[in-house]
């Protein structure tokens, strides 16, 4: 008679054969169906402070924070697409509706905690207590690498934070950070006085270190990954790269119909498109215009249209923009934010919460664009149909990618799928 062990050995390896075979016949059947898009780059626009869907791309009847009459805080004008209305304050993103497409049922259960929420929507995951897992930006560099010797995969303009970066993937796979659009990140120039004297002085320093670490036994991973990002960083200190953010060498013109701050943002986005960089995510910032962003509670929701306004303005030239560089099919655009907000006012007369429906916008991509896909009750309250999940909008952004959300990768030794059984959007996808 075989032992316990003997048995149970053999049990687990009848399991996995078993398991391997399932997936032999089951798995690749299932990963064949899945779409296959053709997009190269993804701009990842944030609107830090949760964007108040029924007052932007889901606009319902129009209340009156007064009489505390719930619906949206503006009227609703025609797009191209037929049938679909938004905001009045997206004049410019209205009249080429038929280059995006509209996400109007994202959902999740997060409704009080920013931090969670933006967790959330970045890593498609609820916030863990023992796991940090990957963001979006850092699976897509993961995934599809870089394009161009010497330029990163994923460039963040905005808040850096573990939301954004690469969990347990290594730094390896996290973001080069830009505080401006003028200058490059700033960590990759030599500060001011270190002479070539004084950094070889610094090198020796650092060598005796890494000598340290090895006669103690550190494992000698932890020297080898600083000294790969080190060697990374020097080479995006070269002028391949540091160019991108002149954007001097861009006409005035174009400059202008971009906007502010925020605009240049994007403008810089397709320069760094253009130069090999896979993913880029731009912050439409708390401190811009109004110092709380998109967070409207209470008189916050009082400059929420010159917030509109300015996504408008540079949305609408980045779009135009990458279509006449001929790099709109090759360039997923994705409009997101936290949550939404209730059709409700708040005592001050402006809005909450709500994460139960909430709208995320997709742009270009090699998608069918011009399809508003789901619907909302009268207030933007509850979804009617065509629900969308976290997990099925990253599966999407994924397969226009050409990455497949259902692949494992790997937190130590224990597989991770790259989303948590999510979906994509077929309807958005051209038929193979």
């Amino acid at each position: 008679m075989p032992s316990r062990r003997d048995f149970l050995a053999g049990s687990t390896a009848l399991a996995v054969t078993a398991g391997s075979s399932f997936s032999s016949v089951f798995g690749d059947e299932k990963r064949a169906e899945l779409p296959r898009g053709k997009a190269e780059h993804c701009v990842f626009v944030w609107l830090g402070g949760g964007q108040g869907h029924i007052d932007t791309w889901d606009v319902k009847t129009k209340g009156d924070p007064k009489e505390k009459k719930p619906g949206s805080y503006y009227d609703s004008i025609e797009t191209a697409i037929a049938g679909t209305r938004v905001c009045e304050h997206l004049p410019r993103c209205a009249k080429i509706l038929d280059r995006f497409n509209i996400l109007r049922t994202v959902n999740h259960d997060v409704i009080d905690e920013h931090a969670a929420a933006t967790n959330r929507m970045h890593t498609g995951r609820p916030t863990s207590g023992t796991e940090q897992y990957p963001s979006i930006g850092s699976i897509v560099a993961h995934q599809r690498g870089t394009i161009t010797e010497g330029v990163p995969a994923y460039v963040l303009m905005g808040y850096p934070n573990v939301t954004r970066g690469p969990g347990f993937l290594g730094p390896k796979y996290g973001y080069v950070h830009l505080t401006d659009t003028k200058s490059g990140p700033p960590a990759l120039k030599r500060s001011v006085g270190i002479t070539d004297e004084r950094q070889a002085r610094r090198d020796k320093l650092l060598n005796a270190v890494r000598d340290d670490l090895r006669e103690r036994g550190v494992r000698e991973g932890f020297a080898a990954e600083y000294d790969a990002a080190i060697a990374a960083a020097q080479k995006l200190a070269g002028p391949e790269f540091m160019r991108m953010f002149d954007l001097d060498r861009e006409p005035a013109d174009l400059r202008n119909k971009f906007g502010g701050e925020f605009g240049q943002r994007c403008l810089l986005a397709r320069r760094l498109i253009e130069g090999g960089v896979r993913f880029i995510e731009v912050s439409h910032n708390l401190n811009f215009l109004n110092g709380t962003g998109w967070d409207v509670h209470n008189d916050g929701i009082l400059n929420q249209h010159k917030l509109i306004a300015e996504l408008d303005q540079a949305l609408a030239a980045l779009v135009l923009d990458l279509e006449n560089k001929k790099l709109l099919d090759k360039t997923l655009i994705v409009v997101a934010t936290e949550f939404g907000r209730p059709a409700q006012f708040d005592g001050g007369g402006g809005r909450g919460h709500h994460g139960k429906c909430f709208s995320v916008v997709l742009a270009g991509g090699g998608l069918k664009n011009g399809i508003t896909i789901g619907e909302t009750d009268e207030l933007g309250m509850k979804i009617v149909s065509r629900p969308v999940s976290v997990p099925d909008l990253h599966a999407t952004i994924h397969c226009a990618l050409g990455i497949n959300p259902r692949e494992e990768i790997f937190a130590g030794s224990r597989p991770v799928p790259i989303t948590d059984d999510g979906e994509p959007v077929r309807e958005l996808f051209p038929a193979s």
